[in-house]
């Protein structure tokens, strides 16, 4: 007994609808999939990227001589900009704020002119650029221990002097 069937095949319409459908629902799973880290492979990490790997006598890209080393496999880390300002300056709110946007201003300048470092900068603006307002109780020393702690981990570190205009006294480091 044979079984003939009286259907027609689809129309070039109907395939090219499901061939659609099917890629976009692959696509928004493989993507969905990725972004939780589903697919992460044991990639080797880039000799431009490990500073373990980095010669000393390299010359860096910062006028420092520090440079900020962002490693593709901590892409789920938390970035934050950390605002460390001096109090023993008796500057008004007013004036730390405004220090604290030059200090602000300074990184993200020094991050966006090094196409090395902007990556990071794209995930710190990505995740709503998070801040931490710190206080310095110390004085300059201490401001200046942070900051070279910072630098010697490889971070971006600016210290803001004052131009001695409205309150502090000029060459201030706020």
């Amino acid at each position: 007994m044979s079984l003939v069937l009286d259907k027609t095949p689809p129309s070039a319409i109907a395939l090219s609808l499901s061939s659609l459908l099917l890629g976009l629902v692959t696509g928004y799973f493989l993507g969905s999939g990725s972004s939780i880290g589903l697919f992460a492979s044991s990639r080797k990490t880039s000799s431009k990227y490990s500073s373990a790997l980095t010669p000393k006598n390299q010359k860096s890209s910062w006028p420092n001589s520090y440079d900020v080393t962002p490693f593709p496999d901590s892409a789920a880390d938390e970035v934050k900009l950390v605002l460390v300002t001096r109090t023993d300056l008796g500057m008004t709110k007013g004036k730390i704020a405004a220090q604290c946007g030059h200090a602000t201003l300074a990184c993200y300048k020094a991050l966006a002119a090094n196409p090395v470092h902007r990556p990071l900068l794209r995930r710190w603006e990505g995740s709503g650029q998070p801040k931490i307002a710190l206080q310095a109780k110390g004085g300059q020393d201490q401001l200046e221990t942070l900051q070279a702690l910072a630098l010697s981990l490889g971070l971006c570190a600016r210290v803001i002097r004052d131009a001695g205009r409205t309150q502090i006294e000029a060459g201030s480091h706020g």
